[in-house]
């Protein structure tokens, strides 16, 4: 309890918000939260972050790391969301490609753009935001989620067709259902309220609790179950499916599919390892800075793209990714 009874003394607002890029670590079938120890998981991830991800993730990873695919090099966190496939009407599969956020610096190898924000995405400052801690790990959505009713109640999980990279809105549930002009962007909008308590929890989700509404609207109060506001943590994931606009079939049904064979996109879902050093992400919501005025020291260290993209894991599961796949990976034949 002495994290809470932290929280509550500390109550000198911020106006700290983090937004970064992260090349990609590695693309395989690993998931050290839902999965631990099996090699290989179920279904293919994307995955981002410090290079200590393994399939039996434990203890501080902010201590066990020697690189990070992020910007910022004090965050050896893992982040990864399902991957992306294109689904031929011959019946065979190809890996979507990944682009970097036009809002980011040019040459990130795919990845993802994280944010660490507070109440919302543009008023931030009026609450003490509490870092997650050494060991804390997390989900948001569910890969058996499978009505359209039940990806409406994931607030903040959502689909973009982008007629550019900046394209935001309007956020989708589901698959957009007609080609898409700038690619395809999914966003994962994690819970920011904390039991206080609990570092992880059996589902991985209910140690948390969500109060914002959708995307980085304002959330609401924390409940008493769960009291203490951690950071609005965030990603956004851009698809480069425009390669496959002229292979879209004719009868205007959706060709894509996420690596759990979904192809509506009602269980997208993503995962979250906590490994920033020491006290670093708790300086950076107790300080003032915004964005990339965050790097270089002010107060977070920062690192070139260059040393970003550098930065990689082995992989455990030695399979096919690239090219056309008569199945998807993990997945029986149909």
């Amino acid at each position: 309890m002495k994290w809470l009874s932290l929280a509550v003394a500390l109550i000198t607002p911020s106006q700290a918000a983090l937004r970064f890029g992260c090349s990609t670590l590695s693309i395989q079938r690993l998931d050290p939260l839902v999965e631990p120890g099996r090699i290989p998981s179920a279904h293919v991830h994307q995955i981002v972050g410090g290079n200590a991800f393994n399939a039996t993730m434990a203890g501080d990873i902010g201590e066990q790391g020697s690189c990070t695919t992020c910007t910022f090099s004090e965050d050896f966190s893992n982040y990864w969301t399902a991957v992306m496939f294109f689904k031929h009407q011959n019946g065979s599969y190809k890996r979507v490609p990944i682009m970097q956020n036009t809002a980011l610096p040019n040459g990130i190898s795919g990845g993802m753009t994280i944010y660490y924000t507070q109440q919302d995405f543009n008023s931030n400052g009026n609450q003490k935001i509490t870092s997650f801690k050494p060991g804390f790990r997390m989900t948001v959505g569910s890969p058996t989620t499978n009505t359209l009713d039940g990806a409406k109640g994931h607030a903040g999980l959502r689909f973009v067709c982008l007629e550019n990279k900046g394209t935001r809105f309007p956020e989708l549930p589901d698959f957009p259902t007609k080609p898409c002009k700038g690619g395809i962007m999914t966003v994962h909008h994690f819970p920011s309220c904390w039991d206080g308590k609990n570092l992880d929890s059996p589902d991985h989700q209910s140690h948390m609790y969500n109060t914002a509404k959708e995307a980085f609207s304002p959330a609401g109060p924390c409940p008493a179950s769960h009291p203490v506001r951690m950071p609005q943590l965030a990603y956004e994931t851009l698809w480069d499916t425009t390669q496959f606009n002229s292979l879209w079939p004719k009868d205007g049904s959706n060709p894509f599919v996420l690596s759990f064979g979904d192809n509506k996109g009602y269980g997208t879902h993503a995962d979250y390892v906590f490994g920033w050093k020491g006290d670093s992400l708790q300086r950076a919501m107790d300080s003032s800075c915004m964005f990339t005025a965050c790097e270089n020291g002010k107060p977070l260290k920062s690192q070139a793209v260059a040393q970003m993209n550098k930065c990689a894991v082995k992989n455990s599961v030695i399979e096919d990714l690239d090219g056309w796949l008569p199945q998807l990976p993990g997945m029986r034949m149909e």
